[in-house]
């Protein structure tokens, strides 16, 4: 809305100031703390709200450690990250630019599925929530949405910019003989923005990967297959790290904390993509109009951080199924949209972790009991968390040999999402 402002502004009548709402980095660092203070200041109204509503969190006994402590907490506090996050954006950003204008209905997407599995465990009084399947199905929708609308949209481009070095006479320097030496020049080249189903993966020259690579086999539809292939990868990134960001909130600030980690690495890698001076001196995909997203993902930070301030150890609030999906669904959503949905694996490290810990201890439990008559464990319980939470139950991973406290668990949840994230970066400077 400001930015509309003051691009009219500056149209009509040149008025002083108007022109700073065009700076990328000026919208972003306003984004940034109008989140947070957004988030600081209703926060509290939020949780006393909820409070009041009587809407807090059913704990069963696992036999944690200070786990019975939090029932009763205020949950679905991931309202507190929404309204901090959409209101920034609704108020400094480009609202006509596709990128915002998918990230906002992704967030409002996610954050309803979200809504509705809180909303039915807090009617019923118990954890079940929605069915998975209907979940599932949220999660495929948006995936389709997206994917399709990346296909479709002729907004959503790819530019190949490359840089040579031009000799050109330079009368300054002379030689000796009498010869004009020359002086190297750098010259952009740049191609017309183009469809392209081209993603960024590690360790390879150019860090490209062509989907339609894979299709080539459909000879003049490779070009189609390269998209189907493309929207399936979309789906499947979107469903995997809305639950694994679901399953990774179960202590106090983890999942904001490793969540905030992950949207400084993905603004990084927006801004760097999104200006064409730097994506073409680091050799990285250049993506017209995505600049837009940093201005998102700054309110997304600014938001967790203000979050954060209720919900460290100990919580005043849960995020719920209402932050955690919606968390989850932004990320991939956002990595999507810069075209590094291939480095979700690694940069979101911690959340397949917990989903991969969930699917392999069911599954050998589930084995175990087949072939022995007797469920055993690979974690004393899952999700990963909560294997360093609980001791002196039998299963194959024994460390640590004691449990430890939560909010040391916590940090260092955080500390290896920010190696995670600095290996990310890493892979893609080593080719």
């Amino acid at each position: 809305m400001l930015y509309h402002i003051a691009e009219y502004l500056q149209q009509v009548s040149n008025v002083p100031g108007a022109r700073l709402m065009t700076y990328i980095t000026f919208r972003s660092g306003a984004a940034f703390l109008l989140a947070l203070l957004i988030a600081l200041i209703i926060g509290r109204k939020i949780i006393d709200r909820l409070q009041m509503m009587q809407i807090g969190e059913t704990i069963r006994d696992l036999g944690l450690e200070g786990q019975l402590k939090k029932t009763g907490t205020p949950t679905m506090g991931g309202i507190i990250i929404i309204l901090s996050l959409v209101v920034p954006c609704l108020l400094v950003g480009n609202l006509t630019n596709i990128y915002m204008v998918l990230m906002l209905i992704a967030t409002i997407w996610c954050g309803t599925i979200g809504f509705l599995d809180d909303y039915l465990k807090i009617k019923k009084h118990n954890k079940d929530g929605m069915k998975g399947k209907f979940k599932i199905v949220g999660q495929v929708g948006l995936g389709l949405l997206v994917g399709l609308t990346m296909c479709l949209s002729p907004d959503i481009t790819q530019r190949q910019v490359t840089m040579h070095d031009t000799l050109l006479p330079s009368t300054e320097y002379v030689s000796q003989d009498g010869e004009t030496e020359f002086a190297s020049v750098a010259e952009y080249v740049q191609t017309p923005d183009m469809k392209s189903t081209q993603t960024t993966i590690p360790f390879v020259k150019g860090n490209n990967f062509d989907y339609s690579y894979l299709t080539s086999w459909m000879g003049k539809y490779a070009q189609t297959g390269g998209w189907i292939l493309f929207v399936i990868v979309v789906i499947v990134a979107v469903t995997a790290t809305s639950n694994g960001a679901n399953l990774t909130d179960g202590l106090d600030g983890l999942c904001a904390g490793v969540s905030a980690v992950i949207c400084v690495a993905l603004a990084i890698m927006a801004y760097l993509g999104g200006n064409v001076i730097y994506s073409t001196y680091l050799n990285i995909m250049y993506i017209p109009g995505s600049s837009e997203l940093v201005v998102f993902i700054s309110a997304l930070i600014g938001a967790l951080i203000g979050f954060l301030w209720y919900n460290a150890n100990p919580a005043q609030v849960f995020m719920g199924d209402t932050g955690s999906l919606t968390l989850g669904g932004i990320i991939a959503v956002f990595a999507i949209l810069i075209h590094k949905e291939l480095l979700i694996p690694l940069l979101c490290l911690i959340f397949f972790a917990e989903d991969l810990s969930v699917i392999i201890q069911t599954s050998y439990f589930k084995y175990t009991k087949k072939k022995y008559g007797e469920g055993r464990r690979v974690f004393r319980m899952a999700p990963l968390h909560h294997h360093f939470q609980k001791e002196g139950i039998a299963a194959l991973i024994q460390t640590p040999r004691r449990a430890m406290a939560e909010p040391k668990i916590v940090t260092r949840f955080w500390i290896l999402s920010i190696l995670f994230a600095v290996l990310t970066f890493i892979t893609l400077k080593i080719r």
